[in-house]
């Protein structure tokens, strides 16, 4: 291959439109804006203006709320804590944290706490620490001979 042989992949480029460069060329005079109004003007926009009636998205109705205040939880489930167990990242003496589970890299960051849920088979007999957990999963630790122990169990 020389220098003289090199192309763009057909497709990858694509000619700019000339506006305004003749009769010849298709796009001459007015350069396809038609013949006055609005829109032939320059620094128009109208976007979702339909001619001052109402439009269509103030028409329809508002749906849903965003709580200002809301809390957001790191989510961990317990088959991921067995997991981390089994591979030593986790110390089962003691009781784990939240700061164990972000320092061990399961959580990222603990938010506003650190919520347990109940997915995945759970089988190691700890002391679990952390802000929230399912009814589940507080049933499932207690079940393989655990503790969790829970700021507030936030309701299901």
């Amino acid at each position: 291959m020389k220098l003289h042989e090199l192309r763009d992949n057909p497709g990858a480029t694509k000619t700019k439109k000339r506006v305004g460069r003749g009769p010849g060329s298709g796009k001459g005079k007015m350069g396809g804006r038609g013949i006055k109004g609005q829109k032939s003007r320059s620094g128009v926009a109208l976007n979702g203006y339909e001619g001052g009636q109402m439009p269509l998205y103030m028409r329809l109705p508002k749906r849903g709320f965003n709580k200002p205040n809301r809390k957001k939880f790191a989510v961990v489930n317990l088959g991921l804590i067995q997991k981390f167990i089994d591979a030593k990242k986790l110390e089962t003496k003691g009781e784990i944290t939240e700061d164990a589970l972000v320092e061990s890299g399961l959580v990222r960051r603990k938010l506003d706490g650190v919520r347990i849920l109940a997915k995945g088979e759970f089988s190691a007999k700890v002391t679990l620490t952390v802000t929230g957990a399912s009814k589940s999963a507080v049933e499932a630790v207690e079940k393989a001979g655990g503790k969790l122990n829970t700021a507030a169990v936030a309701a299901e």
